[in-house]
């Protein structure tokens, strides 16, 4: 499956880009395991997603937890929690 990550604030910092097209393998199949294979591909992500209970993810902009599905997804936005002010 082919999906768009958009990275932000200091994930996109970590991560050295602000985003990226991926080919995911077939046993990526939610939010959570996006995050799990992220972090597992190279140091960079290793560095982003060390605390993985602190990304927030978007799916096509809708806010949805690590349990969401990814089929059907064109874009997963991932990022810190956010404070308002």
């Amino acid at each position: 499956m082919i999906l768009e990550i958009a990275y932000f604030a200091w994930v996109r910092d970590r991560m050295g880009v602000a985003d990226e097209t991926v080919d995911l393998p077939a046993n990526v199949t939610h939010v959570g395991a996006l995050v799990a294979w992220l972090a597992a591909r190279d140091g960079r992500g290793q560095v982003a997603f060390a605390e993985p209970q602190r990304i927030r993810a978007a799916i096509d902009g809708v806010m949805m937890g690590h349990d969401a599905p990814l089929a059907g997804a064109r874009e997963v936005a991932l990022f810190p929690p956010v404070t308002g002010g």
